[in-house]
């Protein structure tokens, strides 16, 4: 039962961290009631882990104490990351493709940002969205897409047939395809 509590604790770390959260020692060991010296091996552990996956990806993530805050944080690669630009860059492109619902568009948006931005420059990437984000148009059939997406990749991947109705604008007349 010790062991489960302790891997329980190791990945609660580990989220935190993957989260942006900034942990501190004190606080776990009251949370866990354990010492901080279990917390900090707690935290070398996830360490070894990150050290592990460099060797496999070749991404380099770290956990470092923060002075000002007296807590830890793990400080990304900057190969993980987008520049602002580039993030900027690919929400104006999945914007201007109106290819999702208003809905699916922000969600989207907000995991690219929350993912692949710094937590230094979040606040900027997000107001320089928000005007996009507000004005955004989504497809006047306002159906979820994505799903759909996803199934004619799979079905292009297997090299499987799909079949097609739409209806024609001029004269609304029904067309079945098979592609």
């Amino acid at each position: 039962m010790i062991q489960n509590n302790k891997v329980q604790r190791v990945l609660d770390i580990y989220e935190h961290l993957k989260n942006g959260d900034t942990i501190y020692k004190s606080q776990l060991a009251q949370k866990y009631d354990v010492n901080e010296k279990s917390i900090q091996r707690d935290i070398e552990d996830v360490r070894a882990y990150l050290s592990e996956r460099k060797a496999e990806n070749g991404i380099e993530n770290d956990i470092v104490y923060d002075r000002k805050r007296h807590g830890y944080h793990l400080e990304w690669s900057e190969q993980m990351n987008f520049s602002n630009e580039e993030i900027l860059a690919i929400a104006k492109i999945l914007l201007d493709s109106r290819a999702f619902t208003k809905k699916e568009m922000l969600s989207m948006l907000e995991r690219l940002v929350e993912c692949c931005v710094p937590l230094e420059n979040r606040k900027l990437v997000n107001e320089l969205l928000a005007n996009e984000k507000i004005h955004y148009i989504e497809p006047h059939h306002g159906k979820v897409f994505i799903d759909k997406m996803w199934e004619i990749g799979q079905a292009i991947r297997e090299a499987r047939y799909i079949e097609i109705t739409y209806q024609k604008v001029k004269n609304e007349e029904l067309v079945k395809r098979v592609v």
